[in-house]
């Protein structure tokens, strides 16, 4: 139950691409964890999904490639769920964006019980691929070899293109390419619209997908092909689940365009007159309808406060901006800034993909709570911001925005350094400067939380203030 974001690489603001998403889980605490996958060479191994009985070998040779999996999968049950990462070739993918077909469509091509899901997914496709492009086209020859045992939507990204690809059914999916001048958000509900079968390099699609909607009369527009309106939903859960999530990310981006939270025809490629930052998708990922009627942490009670759901949420374990960075070297390029709270309060972390290892804070996460973990420290500064969130929000904005100048600072200078190594001496770099960044984001944050324990102890109701004379 997810939100995503794309940004074409000339509507960014220095040039780089960006996918982006929160993996939303169904309970508040579902502990995942941040680790570097090595590369591989002649493997022999089946990979079995405990999830849903999936199975299939993997290649024998695999790229490195960073991933967020749960921390105990044999305690979870719900298999590794690699979720998100960059392998050493600078290609991203964020897996995956839950989507859900219609009746109709389902019904001559059902989802497949035991086909790739999204546990699999990431695993079976990005230690194998070398550009956006080949991540569509492996995935999509997986689904026609497999099928899918759900609808999932997966973002693909490289220094040049970013694609969005939506699989609704057992074994139909189109993928559209995000014009570099435009951004895109989805949310749980199938997004692309109009498809052109004669543009090849802005869209792909599942072998014989024109003639299935045709044998099935599946087409409801008099013209035109709409993805979103042949295989997608559009009901109650969609207007106050999902589309208003995608509503309150053009509102941000795109202030001057009037628009009802409700529509179903919200458009999936948008472009705006300025350029997006990450501190933009940050902001977008961590949102809760800010300065809205709909946002539920506002003062007062109204209906409208609970009426939609938030894009941040108490359940979203990882949230994440993969960023492949133009203006530097490509050894350097990949960022994978990922927060493990909830967005709203929580500090998105920076760390070069290109790298050995990661920190033990991340890599090691326990099941159970130790403040030695960065997802139980930042699950901890989440809980204590939202509980007085009145009181503590302007603290919460002036920790942020002390976090992300240290951010932005830190990967200048390492940048700078860098360009002076390379080859094994350049990824050892940055993997110390990863581990660095890491130690003071706990500082900082070590430091805000005693911060807010020492104001909150003032904020107890069992005190009781007697006249001095009596």
């Amino acid at each position: 139950m997810c939100t995503s974001v794309l940004v074409g690489k000339k509507a960014s603001l220095d040039g780089s691409t960006m996918i982006a998403r929160n993996e939303d889980r169904y309970l508040p605490i579902h502990p995942k964890k941040f680790y570097m996958h090595p590369a591989v060479k002649g493997q022999k191994v089946i990979l079995k999904s405990q999830l849903n009985g999936f199975e299939a070998t993997l290649p024998e040779n695999g790229y490195r490639y960073t991933a967020t999996p749960d921390a105990d999968p044999s305690k979870l049950h719900e298999g590794v769920n690699d979720e998100s990462g960059i392998n050493e070739k600078n290609v991203a993918v964020s897996a995956t964006e839950s989507t859900y077909g219609n009746e109709r469509t389902l019904a001559y091509d059902p989802l497949v019980e035991d086909g790739l899901g999204e546990d699999s997914l990431e695993t079976m496709v990005l230690p194998y691929v070398n550009s956006a492009v080949e991540g569509v086209q492996r995935l999509g020859q997986l689904i026609t070899k497999y099928g899918s045992n759900a609808g999932n939507s997966v973002l693909f990204s490289d220094k040049k293109d970013v694609w969005y690809m939506e699989i609704v059914t057992g074994h139909y999916w189109v993928a559209q390419r995000i014009p570099d001048d435009a951004y895109a958000v989805a949310a749980n509900e199938v997004a692309i619209q109009q498809v052109d079968f004669n543009d090849p390099d802005n869209f792909m699609w599942a072998d014989g997908i024109q003639e299935f909607v045709e044998k099935h009369h599946l087409n409801v527009d008099d013209e035109g092909w709409n993805f979103r309106h042949i295989f997608g939903t559009f009901n109650e859960k969609d207007r106050h689940y999902n589309t208003p999530r995608v509503w309150y990310a053009q509102k941000f981006l795109n202030p001057e365009i009037e628009q009802d939270p409700e529509s179903g025809e919200l458009p999936f490629i948008c472009h705006t007159s300025h350029k997006i930052s990450v501190e933009d998708v940050e902001f977008i990922l961590g949102s809760h309808y800010n300065e809205t009627q709909y946002d539920p942490l506002a003062p007062g009670e109204s209906a409208d406060k609970y009426r939609y759901r938030p894009i941040s949420m108490n359940r979203t374990q990882n949230s994440h901006v993969l960023q492949i960075r133009n203006d530097v070297p490509d050894e350097q390029a990949a960022i994978y800034w990922l927060n493990f709270g909830v967005p709203s309060f929580s500090p998105y972390v920076p760390f070069y993909s290109n790298a050995t290892d990661t920190d033990d804070s991340y890599k090691n996460t326990a099941m159970n709570f130790n403040f030695d973990d960065a997802y139980w420290m930042y699950r901890t500064l989440s809980m204590m911001v939202e509980s007085h969130y009145p009181q503590f929000v302007q603290n919460s904005r002036d920790y942020l925005t002390a976090i992300r100048e240290t951010q932005r600072r830190h990967l200048e200078n390492t940048d700078n350094k860098a360009r002076d190594l390379s080859g094994t001496a350049l990824s050892d770099y940055l993997t110390d400067q990863n581990k660095v960044l890491v130690a003071e984001m706990r500082k900082q944050t070590v430091d805000f939380i005693g911060s807010l324990v020492v104001q909150g102890a003032g904020l107890s109701k069992l005190t009781f203030n007697m006249d001095k004379n009596l």
